[in-house]
Parts: structure tokens; sequence; C-alpha cells
């Protein structure tokens, strides 16, 4: 059995699969979301008005931490 070019993948059935993916949920939005979710929990933490602020501050930027890795493997 030869490998000839009309058996060979493309790129075109690759970009494909990925299209069914809501425009939303692809990897550039969802990196931004993260992103500010990052700099919401920074902000929570450098802010001197609210204790209650300052106790989640953590979580919302390990939160976004995560958010972003598990982000960074979706399609662009």
């Amino acid at each position: 059995m030869a490998y000839t070019e009309s058996s060979a993948p493309t790129a075109q059935t690759s970009a494909a699969s990925h299209s069914n993916w809501p425009r939303w949920l692809r990897r550039n939005t969802m990196e931004l979301v993260a992103c500010c979710v990052i700099g919401l929990g920074l902000f929570m933490l450098l802010q001197p008005f609210a204790l209650f602020l300052y106790t989640w501050s953590f979580l919302t930027m390990l939160g976004g931490t995560v958010m972003f890795m598990v982000v960074s493997k979706f399609p662009e």
C-alpha cells in the first residue's frame, strides 16, 4: 500500500475538527478571562479596604492559575 497525497492528512482536517468549538470557548478568549481572574485576585490581595476580599484573594488567584493551565490546552 503506497502512501499517496490523497491519503496524507491535511491541515484542513485538523482545523475542521475544531470548528465545532464555540467562539467564546477558544483559547484566546479564555486565556484573557483567566488572566483577568488572576489580576482580580491580585487586586483583592493588595487592597486595604475589605478583609473579606483579602481572605478570598489567594483562592481567586489559584483558580485563575488553574484555569489558565487548563485553557492553554484548548484549540486556537
